[in-house]
């Protein structure tokens, strides 16, 4: 197990990160997810730790609440030092009836870090994410109210989920201007599958050296290597009842065949193949990982250890990659004809 630096900090995180959705879940979505009781959430949670893996990362919604209730018992009761953990978690959505009760409001933000704080079990949260976009709360006041958090000792960073670059640039130029903390991560999708993120948000995190924590790594098992063109899902596996998050099918297709083929040649499952793809991109700082066995985590564990040569990975860029999209094109053949021009008055010179 690796260990990355975060973001613009001095923190060190684990190149895995163990998610907590699959904790707790009984009823619609969570329940499609994972229904994890106690004890095989601190099975999960021992054998990352055993592994090297110093992150957990979960969320005040993933069930109800329940996620975070049972990541703070499974470190009480496996008796982990606070210092050998970096405990993430979020605060957006609906945590009640009322209004006010979701968001990114100062409002919601103070009550839902003491609420988060008491179900962990902790005196202090070390990342603590938005997990979405308010369009209605001016960003001005959840980072100042973020402040204040870091401000009093109840968090040590601040981070993001699922924002876009220029929603995350505002953010930072208005801490950098008052001298406020400062988001230090993007929690977002990314897979071989799924390279969206490489189109605006990827030169943005490596701009403004923020790092990135990656969900739902496999396209919610979509390239476990159980799909395929012509394989037939398990009864009850999670794509066949929770389609998500979305994918290009046939694109993702192509690339299961293409991992596959390396996966048989190495002798190591798709999913490892998947994992290690996006271990090998420099903008990742750490691959959150989530399991319903401790099995399953070990196999996401091994993926650590595959180092894919130039070859393999030229081959799954180009099974992978993106159409070609405006303004990227331009930028493109604006750049090439540039570095066509300064070629050849060098020459001339």
């Amino acid at each position: 197990m690796q260990y990355r630096k975060f973001g613009r900090t001095g923190l060190f995180v684990s190149e895995l990160c163990l998610g907590t959705m699959t904790f707790g879940g009984a009823s619609g979505i969570w329940g499609h997810i994972g229904n994890l009781q106690q004890a095989e959430a601190e099975s999960l949670v021992g054998r990352a730790l055993d592994a090297g893996i110093n992150f957990i990362d979960t969320a005040d919604v993933y069930s109800e609440g329940l996620s975070e209730t049972m990541t703070g018992q499974a470190l009480k009761n496996l008796k982990v030092p606070r210092d050998n953990v970096v405990v993430a978690t979020k605060v957006f959505g609906e945590a009640g009836k009322s209004p006010n009760a979701a968001g990114a409001s100062r409002y919601h933000i103070m009550d839902g870090v003491k609420a988060s704080l008491k179900r962990l079990q902790l005196d202090h949260i070390d990342l603590y994410q938005i997990h979405g976009f308010d369009p209605v709360t001016p960003i001005e006041e959840t980072v100042r109210a973020l402040d204040n958090l870091v401000q009093q000792g109840h968090v040590r960073y601040v981070g993001v989920s699922n924002w876009a670059a220029w929603q995350i640039m505002k953010a930072l130029g208005i801490a950098e201007r008052q001298g406020l903390a400062r988001f230090e991560s993007l929690q977002a999708y990314y897979t071989i599958a799924g390279r969206d993120l490489e189109r605006e948000l990827a030169p943005m995190l490596r701009s403004e050296n923020v790092g990135l924590m990656v969900w739902s790594p496999l396209a919610g098992g979509l390239l476990s290597g159980k799909y395929g063109r012509n394989t037939e899902a398990e009864k009850g596996s999670r794509r066949t009842t929770f389609d998500f998050p979305p994918v290009n099918v046939e694109r993702a297709y192509d690339c299961i065949d293409a991992m596959r083929e390396l996966a048989e040649a190495r002798k190591v499952s798709v999913a490892q193949i998947a994992l290690a793809w996006l271990l090998h991109q420099q903008v990742v700082t750490s691959v959150i990982v989530g399991a319903k066995r401790v099995e399953q985590l070990d196999d996401n564990i091994a993926a650590t250890g595959i180092r894919l040569n130039a070859d393999e990975l030229a081959t799954l860029d180009k099974v992978s990659a993106l159409p070609s999209e405006y303004p990227g094109w331009m930028l493109e053949r604006q750049g090439g004809a540039r570095a066509k021009r300064l070629a050849e008055s060098g020459q001339r010179g």
